[in-house]
């Protein structure tokens, strides 16, 4: 759909301001993100260069987090310049009216809602898991270093601990406890090392096999050695990527599949369910955002400067933050519908916005 003149010079002012906004922001949280790498600058062979790259990998991630926010601070500085100019006077007094406004901004946030979204999906996730494995492999960490018994997943009638898992997702120190359906314990298998082979295939080496007689009252064992042997598991790539990546970062294909390992092992899913719908409703965040700036450009000049503006603009963008993370961990703790706990600060904001307009279109 073409745009008209004015919705083009609206396009034009909330994109270039948005757009500095977000740069702003970006060196703020990268300088600082900086400072904090530094002190472990020198462990292992993690260099300024390492610390550099992490905090360049990330970006994506803070980009995505922050976009909301960008969008009203830069929508709202925009609306009230043009304001302050009496463009917006003039376009109402032409017989704009507050809808078609909104509508407008809504053609305009569409390019907002589209960037969010493949920020999210593509590209942060991407950068986010090789920013990860470039610091533990730096600093010589391993994955599962911080469990003290390891890694432990389950897999159908089987428990598997990891004890080591390197940032390429091979494994190291592999056991896998298996059970038959009375939960009584069929066989231990332990193996040195494993690599991933697609589709669902992990190749271990080194592994010692004991078989547990379960038929016969001779509570017998039988152990047999390979130096290589052939595993097929849920457990892929993908599932350990979790550990990289939080769920809030994670692709939604990446978090579908990890809630349909969970849901089929028993294991709640409550927290990932969020995430999921958080990551289709958040682009739309930045409708809302753009909405909650039209009242501040419709307020009297009187009401303040264009820098106090912007300050009230910061304020309510650090709010909505705090509020996106706050309902996310509510809904875990009380067992709230995913797509409730997920919404509900979109929601707030949008309504007020709604008011906000009324009280203004009062006035």
């Amino acid at each position: 759909m073409a745009l008209k003149v004015y919705e083009r010079h609206l396009a034009r002012e909330i994109y270039g301001a948005t757009l500095l906004v977000l740069v702003a922001f970006l060196a703020l949280f990268a300088f600082f993100d900086l400072i904090n790498e530094m002190a472990d600058v020198g462990k292992g062979s993690y260099q300024l260069q390492h610390a550099v790259g992490y905090v360049a990998l990330t970006l994506p991630g803070r980009a995505y987090e922050i976009f909301p926010i960008a969008v009203l601070i830069g929508s709202l500085y925009a609306l009230t310049l043009l304001a302050q100019h009496s463009e917006i006077t003039v376009l109402r007094t032409s017989g704009l009216s507050t809808g078609e406004l909104l509508l407008t901004l809504v053609k305009v946030g569409v390019v907002f809602v589209v960037l969010t979204f493949v920020l999210g999906e593509f590209v942060a996730p991407t950068t986010e898991r090789a920013a990860q494995q470039l610091r533990l492999t730096a600093k010589s960490k391993l994955v599962g270093q911080e469990f003290r018994s390891g890694l432990w997943v389950k897999d159908g009638m089987s428990f598997i601990n990891v004890r080591e898992v390197l940032p390429d997702a091979s494994l190291r120190k592999i056991r896998v406890y298996g059970f038959d359906d009375a939960y009584r314990l069929q066989s231990i298998s332990e193996a040195a090392e494993g690599r991933f082979i697609p589709p669902n295939h992990w190749l271990l080496t080194s592994v010692v096999q004991t078989q547990f007689d379960l038929q016969s009252g001779n509570e017998r064992a039988q152990v047999s050695r390979h130096d290589e042997l052939v595993w097929q598991s849920a457990l892929n790539p993908d599932i350990l990527s979790v550990l990289l990546v939080v769920p809030e970062r994670m692709s939604l294909v990446n978090l579908y599949q990890y809630i349909q390992h969970l849901s089929a092992n028993q294991q709640k899913t409550q927290r990932y369910e969020i995430a999921l719908w958080k990551k289709l409703i958040y682009p739309l965040a930045t409708l809302v955002m753009m909405a909650l700036a039209l009242p501040f450009a419709y307020a009297h000049s009187r009401m303040g400067a264009v820098s106090v503006k912007v300050f009230a603009g910061v304020m309510l963008g650090i709010l909505f933050h705090m509020l996106n993370g706050l309902f996310s961990h509510l809904g875990v703790i009380n067992s709230w519908q995913p797509l409730v706990a997920a919404m509900t600060p979109s929601v707030i904001f949008l309504l007020a916005a709604g008011s906000m307009l009324w009280w203004v279109e009062r006035r």
